[in-house]
């Protein structure tokens, strides 16, 4: 780049001052108003692939012919009793529906008005009898009970069954557990704290699992992309509504939030957390970093000004070229930053070290361009071709970030060429009048002269023995990796893992109606698949055989749950009914020490106070005891009545669940084995796709996701490397200074994917973004290094340029490392990846690739001329 004459540039610019500076304020002006008229962040992730690829095709007519599968709420009811789940989930399905200015459907998950009435369908043969034999046998019980739902019939029902148990029907010890239960809600209502009881448990004979105390409503929200929480309206609506049920009163229920959409919202939010403390103290060691560099606050005001202005001008072209910011691509400000920054302190440290051998201001201005125009101008034109070999990508997220972030490159250069020295011109800072540079490193200077040939093939050993490792980098593409575990919608989604309802890692299949049954059986023959399920497995089996059992419980039942409540007891009915049963207790209890005899005179004392104590506190141990048996009896009346069940009697949300409108069957396939393990999920994919490759699905996206970004990364990394071992061809015109330039950006890579090999550090699709930084920062320092090398310096460590590398790195992991205090797991990584390749650049720029270049040519030329001239002599 001898031809291009930089001083010139830069004096014409100074000559030119207020033209410049008019044009600056005017980009700048220009710019802010398109920003703030255009800012825009399209926060769908599901954008940052393209949408051609095959398989994101898949998932788009998938997500099309299903779309509450993709963007979807799941409310998870969760209340102490069975009876106050199912309650509360019921009402809350109740009052969202109508809100349809924020939601398209709500429904219960296999729950609703058809599960109500056909729910024992589905049952087994012998779970069905065993259900039906326990309610006869219970219909003396459900008749008392049912005609006195009041603290009298309750007492009345425990009178019936110490009855039995003193004709020695029944042992006192069997009834342990019943009397046990019933004194510790006694024991909370008499505390005055929150009490609970369900029959469904007593019934039962064993503690209420996880699955039957939570319910859970699939909610398709109205979304609002142009926010950075879609579906924050929505969530809030669906809190503001469980509030005014008065759930958590009624019925002790909480609501949480999971799901697609709340998981994707946890993330974007968590980028929010801290954001403005961690921009605060990173502006301020940046300034802190920029002073201990220029060691003027003019020089400092001056860089600033530049770089808020490039920025600007780069946010507006990125609108103008994008159309909007998605959340990759807004790191095109971090690397702006980085880049930017380094570009004028490059050209500010020439500068200054030009001032002090000059003493002129403008001289001084204009021979720094003369020395750095060329090594800049290169650096920059690499740095952009590195940043937009990712553009032909798949990884539009990234394709993005490459072009507004090579295009800012551009921006940063003739900002840094003709802005920042017309800027120094008009603040004119002072003198400098010492040397730039480190004259302490001579000896490490020396040393490395002397070892050089050591130094380049212990590190070339080093780095070659550890390639092998490179077997072991891990990517992690699961999105659910990367979420904050602390978050409700997390730790909601972990304690359902378990829950035989929902099914996680799935794939699934579209097909013709006639062709889903070969299908499932195909997939069925897998052993990586432990089922598959369609709409006609909710068709239940065997229904003459279970319809004649229940048809033969409902006779004995309808009579007593259809009869008439008899009248409500006084307050005194119910002391007198509660005292009546104290006594049978203690006197079945006597002095005996068995577990029966125990809970008998634990339960007889609580009954005695309950029965001295208030009338408040009466009513409040009826309505304990009542309204849960209420529930259930509402339940096991709509139960007995069932309806033979077809294809066509299946309830509508249900069937748009499994049928498209256009009459495609959804076949889901579960995975066989741990699927929080990577490798699993992704065997499980590749044999679905193997027998159907149509298959589209959560485990199946984590999948093609990984491929997909992986090869991006491969194939932008091949553009990148050819595209600037062109470009560094056309200007340095030999292929030794070529290799001299990439042979240690090559080493700095492999040092830092090995180190993550080896550390365990997997690379996700936040963190890989540090790739391209890498790149872009690592070819520049190279650069330099190299352009110095062939103007004939070689002393680097103790010279001016190391001083402008080194707090350009130092700037640049500043800006790069606050991201590790992110309280954003893929953020946080992004920073840790970033600052570990900052690192490898610069000991690669600093210390290896000195050692590599060895002494300059004209150096060379004098020591074989000196050679020559002792050989004579």
């Amino acid at each position: 780049m001898s031809y291009v004459n930089f001083a010139a540039i830069v004096d014409f610019c100074i000559r030119h001052t207020w033209l410049i500076v008019l044009a600056s304020v005017l980009i700048l002006a220009g710019s802010t108003v398109y920003v703030v008229r255009h800012f825009a962040i399209n926060t769908d992730v599901s954008t940052l692939l393209s949408p051609n690829l095959p398989w994101r095709q898949r998932e788009l007519a998938y997500q099309a012919a299903f779309p509450e599968q993709a963007v979807s709420i799941l409310a998870v009811v969760s209340a102490p009793t069975p009876e106050f789940a199912e309650a509360s989930a019921a009402s809350l399905v109740s009052k969202l529906s109508p809100q349809t200015q924020s939601f398209r459907s709500v429904s219960a998950l296999q729950g609703g008005a058809f599960f109500a009435r056909n729910g024992l369908l589905y049952l087994t043969p012998s779970d069905l009898a065993d259900r039906m034999h326990k309610l006869t046998q219970a219909v003396p019980l459900i008749r008392t009970l049912a005609g006195d739902p009041s603290l009298r019939g309750l007492a009345q029902a425990l009178s019936m069954s110490l009855q039995g148990v003193a004709v020695g029907r029944i042992s006192l010890n069997a009834m342990a557990r019943p009397f046990n239960m019933i004194a510790d809600t006694l024991d909370n209502v008499l505390a005055g704290r929150k009490a609970s009881f369900s029959w469904q448990v007593l019934v039962n004979g064993t503690l209420a699992s996880p699955e039957d105390l939570t319910e859970l409503i699939q909610i398709f929200p109205l979304l609002h992309y142009g926010t950075l929480e879609p579906g924050q309206p929505a969530a809030q609506a669906i809190r503001k509504t469980a509030a005014a049920a008065h759930l958590d009163s009624d019925y002790d229920a909480t609501v949480r939030l999971t799901g697609p959409i709340p998981l994707a919202d946890a993330q974007l939010a968590t980028l929010q957390q801290g954001l403005w403390l961690n921009s605060i103290i990173t502006a301020a060691i940046v300034l802190i970093v920029l002073y201990l560099a220029l060691r003027s606050v003019r020089i400092v005001l001056a860089v600033v000004i530049t770089i808020f202005v490039g920025l600007v001008a780069t946010a507006a072209l990125g609108l103008l070229l994008a159309g909007a910011f998605n959340p990759i691509s807004v790191a095109f400000a971090m690397l702006f930053v980085g880049l930017g920054a380094d570009f004028a302190i490059q050209f500010s440290v020439r500068y200054r070290a030009q001032r002090h051998e000059l003493h002129e201001l403008n001289p001084a201005l204009a021979d720094g361009a003369r020395y750095v125009g060329a090594p800049l101008t290169l650096a920059a034109l690499a740095a952009a071709a590195g940043f937009l070999s990712f553009v032909p990508t798949n990884y539009r997220g990234v394709a993005e970030l490459g072009l507004i972030a090579g295009v800012g490159m551009i921006v940063a250069y003739v900002a840094s060429m003709t802005l920042l020295p017309v800027l120094l011109s008009l603040l004119k800072p002072p003198a400098e009048p010492r040397p730039m540079g480190y004259r302490a490193m001579m000896g490490v200077d020396r040393f490395m002269q002397r070892h050089r040939t050591a130094i380049v093939v212990v590190t070339a050993l080093v780095v070659l023995a550890a390639l092998p490792s490179l077997v072991w980098l891990r990517f992690d593409f699961d999105p659910n990796s990367l979420q904050v575990p602390s978050v409700e919608a997390v730790t909601t989604l972990k304690q359902l893992s378990a829950d035989r309802r929902l099914v996680f890692d799935s794939a699934d299949v579209l097909t013709a109606a006639a062709d889903a049954g070969p299908a499932a059986k195909r997939l069925s023959a897998l052993p990586e698949v432990a089922s598959t399920k369609n709409l006609d497995s909710f068709i239940p089996t065997d229904q003459p055989q279970k319809m004649a059992t229940i048809r033969e419980a409902a006779a004995a039942l309808d009579p007593v749950l259809q009869a008439k409540p008899a009248v409500p007891p006084s307050d005194g009915d119910d002391v007198a009914a509660l005292k009546g049963d104290v006594t049978v207790l203690q006197n079945l209890a006597g002095e005996a020490s068995d577990p029966g005899a125990i809970a008998a005179r634990r339960l007889a004392k609580d009954l005695g106070a309950l029965a001295n104590g208030s009338p408040q506190q009466r009513q409040q141990a009826q309505a304990v005891f009542v309204t849960p048996l209420q529930i259930d009896l509402r339940q096991i009346a709509g139960s007995l009545h069932p309806q033979t069940v077809t294809r066509a009697d299946l309830p509508g949300d249900l069937v748009r669940q499994w049928v498209a409108s256009n009459g495609q069957v959804r076949t889901e396939v579960v995975p066989k084995g741990n699927t929080n393990d990577s490798a699993t999920v992704r065997r499980f994919a590749r044999a679905v796709l193997s027998v159907e490759p149509n298959a589209t699905g959560e485990a199946i996206e984590i999948y093609e996701w990984g491929s997909t970004v992986t090869a991006a990364f491969i194939k932008a990394g091949v553009l990148a490397i050819c595209s600037i071992a062109i470009l560094l061809f056309a200007v340095l015109r030999r292929i030794r200074d070529v290799l001299l330039t990439l042979i240690p950006l090559l080493v700095a890579a492999a040092a830092t994917l090995e180190i993550c090999a080896l550390s365990g550090f997997a690379l996700n699709y936040a963190n890989i973004i540090a790739l391209p930084a890498l790149l872009g920062v690592g070819v520049a320092f190279k650069i330099y290094y190299v352009m110095a090398w062939r103007r004939g310096e070689y002393n680097f460590l103790q010279s001016s340029l190391t001083r402008a590398v080194f707090f350009s790195a130092l700037m640049t992991a500043t800006a790069f490392g606050s991201l590790w205090f992110s309280a954003h797991p893929g953020i946080s990584s992004m920073g840790k990846l970033l600052a570990l390749s900052l690192a490898c650049t610069l000991a690669s720029a600093a210390l290896f690739q000195p050692a590599l270049m060895g002494p300059p040519r004209a150096a060379q030329a004098d020591a074989a001329g000196s050679d020559k001239i002792k050989a004579i002599s």
